[in-house]
């Protein structure tokens, strides 16, 4: 919401991870659920960045208790991402999934969410530390182990890597059908790829913020434009035999 305008957005450095990180073409999509078919949404891309966001799934979506006072929601989000994000992995659609977003793909597919990571006993903050917001995107928050032999380690081409950390949800019972890519020292589950799938992965934390500053990020976003345009010759390509 802007003023008295109802607005949809997303924050630029999606945008600019987008354009710079996958060498694609940046769309917005906007919450409308029901309103907008996922028929012709799924026909019109190549690929779907799911972002993160204030706002938290609601707990009904995946049979949780009620939010504390004050948690922000956004019913529209839900309503879009969901069903969509069902829609895209059936019809093998590249799907890149950052901290709402891997939320949204374990809700989706199936799994629970903790709604206070930090309260969970054993497991460390995972909320962003005090200061601007380029500080709180900036703050190397914790290290993550990438599963041996997953599609993350192979693409880093390392077992750890540190990561900046700015959420209080997180991933509980893991969907049937998602596999996990990364942990956290306590735990946590850091990132995840769908069984099966060409490219359908989910990260917790924010690849998006200097993605041309760091290497791991870079090769995140690279690897989702690549899927995205083999998405787009195999489309092409389709038609053309037709």
């Amino acid at each position: 919401m802007m003023g008295v305008h109802p607005s949809h957005v997303t924050g630029e450095k999606y945008i600019a991870a987008i354009v710079d990180g996958s060498q694609a073409l940046a769309m917005l999509l906007p919450a409308l659920g029901e309103r907008q078919s996922t028929e012709d949404v799924l026909a019109t891309v190549d690929g779907l960045l799911f972002t993160g966001s204030y706002s938290n799934v609601e707990p009904h979506r995946y049979g949780g208790h009620p939010s504390a006072p004050g948690t922000l929601h956004d019913a529209a989000r839900d309503a879009t991402t969901l069903p969509l994000l069902r829609a895209a992995l059936a019809a093998g659609l590249p799907i890149l999934a950052i901290c709402r977003g891997i939320q949204e793909l374990n809700v989706a597919m199936g799994g629970t969410l903790h709604q206070r990571v930090h309260e969970v006993p054993g497991r460390l903050n995972h909320r962003s530390p005090a200061g601007t917001m380029e500080e709180k995107y900036a703050h190397q928050a914790h290290p993550v182990a990438l599963t041996a032999g997953g599609f993350l380690e192979r693409l880093a081409g390392a077992r750890e890597i540190t990561v900046n950390s700015l959420h209080s949800q997180g991933i509980d019972r893991l969907a049937p059908g998602l596999v996990v890519e990364a942990e956290a020292p306590d735990g946590q589950i850091e990132a995840v790829r769908a069984s099966g799938a060409s490219f359908a992965i989910g990260v917790q934390w924010h690849p998006e913020f200097r993605v041309m500053q760091n290497a791991v990020s870079l090769a995140i976003f690279a690897a989702f434009g690549d899927a995205c345009r083999a998405r787009a010759a195999g489309r092409a390509g389709g038609r053309s035999a037709a």
